[in-house]
C-alpha cells in the first residue's frame, strides 16, 4: 500500500472555558493542533492529530508544523512500511509531530486496533474538576457525578497548603463517590512534592499524584514517590519504552500514563501499555488536551488495553469538532459504535485552519498545487 496523497491542517480549537493547569496559569483557551488526512490509491482514508502544549514537551507548535510540512511531502509516494520507517529516527526529538502522521498511515492501513466492535463498547473517561472558586466546588463535582464520571482529576502544584485545602473540600463534596486522580503537572519542587505527597490521606478514594516535580528531574520525582502516602503516576517524564522502564524501577511509582502524542503510534502506544503491566505497574492511557480525532484513536487502543478511567477527554472540553459525524458521549464514557466513521468536517476543519497544505504524486513523488492554490485562494 501506497501513500498516494495528504493533507496537513494547523487548526485552532477554541476551548469552551480556559484549560489551567501550573504549565498554563493564566489558562490556555485554544488548541493548536496539527491535523494529518492520508490517502491511499484505492480511496482508503486515516486521520491523525497531535496538539503540542507549551512547557508539557520540549516540541514548539512552529517546529511540529515545520516538521509535518517536510516530512509529509517526503513520504508520499512511499510504501506504508517505509513511510513509518522513515520516522522512526524522530520518534524522541519529534513525537508529537510523528504521531499525527503516523496515526493517519496506520488508520489508513486499517490497523485492527482500529476494527469497530460488534455492539456498542463504553470507554469511562474522568471528569475534571476546574473551578478554583472554592464556594463552587460542590456544584461542579455534583454536575460531574451526574454525567456519569466516577473519577475525578484535580489539578494542583501551585502551594502545598492551598491545594490540600482545595482537595479536602473536593473530597468533601465528592463523598466517596469517585475516585480522585491528583495532578501537579510538574509544578511542585521536591522539598514541596514532599510536604503535599507526605500530607495525603493514604487508602480512601485518593488513587494516585501524579507527575510532582519537572519532567527532566526524576530524582526529585523519585524522592516524592518514596514518600508519597498515595501512589504517584509518572506522566510527562515518559517518552518511550525506557523511560517505562526507568519509572519501573522507581519506588512508590504505581501508574505511568501514556499518550499516543508520545508513543507515535496505535501498536508503539499498546506494547508501552502493555510493558507498564509487566512490571507490575498499572497503565493510564489519555490526553486531556486534544481534538476529538485524539480521543477516538486513544478510545480504540482503551478498549483493548487498560481497565481504569481513560483520560482522553479533551474534546469535551473544546467548543469546535473536527468530525463530521460526533463522537458519541453517554453516562461518563466515550461510546464506539460499528457505524462510527472517523470523517473530517470539511467546513469546520477550514473554517478553524490557520494554515494549510496537500501533497500527492504528481510524476514520480513530487508536490502538487497547495489547497489554497487549488481552490483559487
Amino acid at each position: 500500500m501506497k501513500i498516494h496523497d495528504l493533507a496537513l491542517y494547523r487548526v485552532e480549537i477554541p476551548l469552551s472555558f480556559p484549560y489551567i493547569t501550573r504549565l498554563q496559569p493564566e489558562g490556555l483557551r485554544a488548541l493548536d493542533t496539527i491535523v494529518c488526512e492520508a490517502h491511499d490509491e484505492d480511496g482508503r482514508t486515516g486521520v491523525g492529530d497531535a496538539t503540542i502544549l507549551p512547557g508539557y514537551t520540549h516540541e514548539t507548535c512552529d517546529g511540529g508544523w515545520k516538521f509535518c510540512l517536510g516530512h509529509g511531502e517526503r513520504i508520499v509516494g512511499m510504501e506504508t512500511g517505509e513511510a513509518k520507517a522513515s520516522l522512526d529516527p524522530y520518534r524522541f526529538s519529534d513525537a508529537h509531530a510523528v504521531s499525527a502522521l503516523q496515526v493517519a498511515i496506520e488508520m489508513m492501513e486499517e490497523n485492527p486496533l482500529f476494527d469497530p466492535p460488534d455492539e456498542p463498547v463504553g470507554i469511562p473517561v474522568l471528569g475534571a474538576v476546574n473551578t478554583k472558586a472554592l464556594d463552587e466546588i460542590p456544584d461542579e463535582v455534583d454536575r460531574l457525578i451526574e454525567k456519569g464520571h466516577r473519577t475525578l482529576k484535580v489539578k494542583v502544584g501551585w502551594e502545598p497548603a492551598a491545594d490540600l485545602n482545595r482537595l479536602e473540600i473536593i473530597r468533601k463534596a465528592n463523598a466517596g463517590r469517585a475516585d480522585i486522580r491528583i495532578d501537579a503537572n510538574q509544578g511542585f519542587s521536591r522539598e514541596d512534592g514532599i510536604e503535599f505527597a507526605t500530607s495525603l490521606e493514604s487508602g480512601g478514594e485518593l488513587q494516585l499524584f501524579e507527575q510532582p516535580c519537572d519532567k527532566e528531574d526524576w530524582d526529585g520525582n523519585a524522592a516524592v514517590a518514596a514518600v508519597s502516602n498515595v501512589p504517584v503516576m509518572m506522566d510527562e517524564s515518559i517518552y518511550g519504552i525506557d523511560d517505562v522502564e526507568r519509572a519501573g524501577a522507581m519506588d512508590g511509582c504505581g501508574f505511568v500514563k501514556l499518550k499516543i502524542s508520545k508513543l507515535t503510534g496505535v501498536d508503539l502506544l499498546r506494547r508501552g501499555l502493555d510493558r507498564i503491566r509487566e512490571l507490575g505497574m498499572t497503565p493510564v492511557l489519555g490526553n486531556g488536551a486534544a481534538s476529538d480525532v485524539g480521543c477516538f484513536v486513544e478510545s480504540c487502543v482503551a478498549r483493548h488495553t487498560i481497565d481504569n478511567a481513560a483520560e482522553n477527554n479533551g474534546y469535551l472540553k473544546n467548543s469546535e469538532r473536527l468530525f463530521k459525524e460526533a463522537l458519541p458521549f453517554r453516562d461518563g464514557s466515550i461510546i464506539l459504535e460499528k457505524g462510527f466513521r472517523p470523517e473530517l468536517d470539511r467546513g469546520a476543519v477550514d473554517r478553524l485552519s490557520m494554515a494549510r497544505e496537500r501533497f500527492t504524486r504528481v510524476s514520480a513523488g513530487g508536490r502538487a498545487p497547495s489547497l489554497e492554490e487549488m481552490r483559487g485562494e
